[in-house]
């Protein structure tokens, strides 16, 4: 099923179709509107066009016809989301810790994006399909905030602001030890594990490790534990969790990175939050901000750790 055709009347000429498409629409990405071209659903004077790269000449005539965003191959579930902010555009959310974020082997359902689907009602799709648009991704068991977009164009606009480093993610993580500084940035490349493929770790960039940036700056000293705030520069996979270790100070509760430390408090995954998003709202321009409360078990281990130096 396709929705009523878009028609438009071309009133200055030599400009590519896409270019012209995309200044004439702007809730469509432009990347949207070239694969629209390409799959044949833009017409020029009744004749249909599949090249973007076509100029338009004053007094064309355009139809373009956008098919219905098609069902996504998941179940939504009614699983409770604690949301910061939302609108048309996009969403929010403080991700507990142990939800993952996308479906894959092994978690076929029970995951944010199954959550989403039932919470979203009216998801405009991205590329055609009704999902969730996942910008960054935060580990399983690593709680805070997360941005997912509900549109196509704000799916491009916030994965443009990650790669341009204007959305700032700030986190609060207890780690162990104490820093001889109060603190500092952390510049090694990260890249997947030479030997353990499941695991990422500091890589020569001719080895395959990619420009990684983390900056830090303690909060809290507790005895022989700190509370960090860390600000992430670029976003690879585990690297705060993979920075903290590189300069001796894992994260604690870390199964990966911090294997054989124990603080004797049950935690369900790593003591790292996602404490602040901040970015650009893709239609307004103006900045959205959402603050994360952490979980009760980071607080319950940040009483302990606290009741525990007091005593030393």
């Amino acid at each position: 099923m396709t929705i009523s055709p878009i028609l438009l009347q071309v009133e200055t000429s030599s400009d590519r179709l896409d270019r012209y498409l995309s200044q004439q629409l702007s809730d469509i990405s432009r990347s949207r509107l070239q694969k629209l071209i390409e799959t044949g659903n833009v017409q020029i004077n009744e004749q249909i066009c599949t090249s973007k790269k076509v100029i338009v000449q004053k007094g064309d005539r355009i139809s373009l016809s956008i098919p219905e965003a098609q069902p996504l191959d998941l179940q939504p579930e009614d699983i409770p989301l604690d949301v910061l902010y939302e609108d048309d555009c996009l969403i929010i959310i403080n991700k507990p810790a142990g939800l993952v974020v996308h479906p894959a082997p092994g978690h076929e359902s029970g995951t944010l994006v199954n959550a989403l689907l039932a919470h979203c009602q009216n998801l405009a799709g991205i590329g055609g399909v009704q999902r969730p648009g996942i910008v960054h991704r935060l580990d399983k068991d690593t709680s805070g905030a997360l941005v997912v977009a509900k549109t196509d164009l704000a799916h491009q606009h916030l994965q443009a602001q990650l790669k341009a480093k204007t959305a700032r993610r700030e986190y609060l993580a207890i780690v162990y030890g104490a820093p001889d500084t109060e603190s500092g940035t952390i510049d090694v490349p990260i890249g997947r594990h030479l030997v353990d493929r499941k695991k990422m770790a500091v890589v020569p960039i001719e080895k395959g490790g990619r420009l990684a940036i983390t900056h830090w700056q303690v909060q809290e000293r507790l005895g022989n534990y700190t509370l960090i705030h860390f600000q992430l520069e670029t976003g690879r996979t585990h690297q705060i969790r993979v920075h903290s270790a590189y300069i001796g100070h894992p994260i604690v509760g870390d199964p990966v990175y911090s294997s054989g430390h124990s603080v004797g408090v049950n935690l369900p995954g790593q003591a790292l939050h996602a404490w602040k998003l901040k970015l650009q709202h893709p239609l307004r321009g103006d900045e959205v901000e959402a603050i994360a409360s952490p979980p009760p078990t980071f607080i319950t281990l940040l009483n302990v750790l606290r009741r525990r130096s007091d005593t030393l």
